[in-house]
């Protein structure tokens, strides 16, 4: 069975920065994302390295500095991980040589 990330305790103490940050994602025009997704990005990319003793106030730090560019790049590398695409399949194959 996984274990959760270290940082799992935090997370809804922390709930408002993540909701003030999707606010801001969707100023910008990305509607889409959602609170799932931000902490998806944050636990696989931004805290792959866990502190032992971290501080509330250097989460919260490190969700407001969040950017959107890293956001979508990671995003972006994670659709491509979980696409299914064979080359077996000749409509595939000609479609992606087009």
């Amino acid at each position: 069975m996984e274990q959760g990330h270290a940082y799992e305790g935090f997370r809804t103490e922390v709930q408002p920065a993540l909701v003030s940050k999707l606010d801001e994602f969707h100023l910008l025009g990305y509607d889409s994302v959602t609170v799932i997704e931000l902490w998806d990005f944050l636990t696989k990319k931004k805290w792959r390295k866990t502190k032992e003793e971290i501080h509330l106030y250097e989460i919260i730090e490190d969700i407001l500095a969040v950017k959107v560019s890293d956001f979508i790049s990671f995003a972006t590398i994670e659709s491509y991980k979980t696409a299914e695409f064979s080359l077996n399949d000749e409509d595939e194959l000609k479609e992606l040589l087009k």
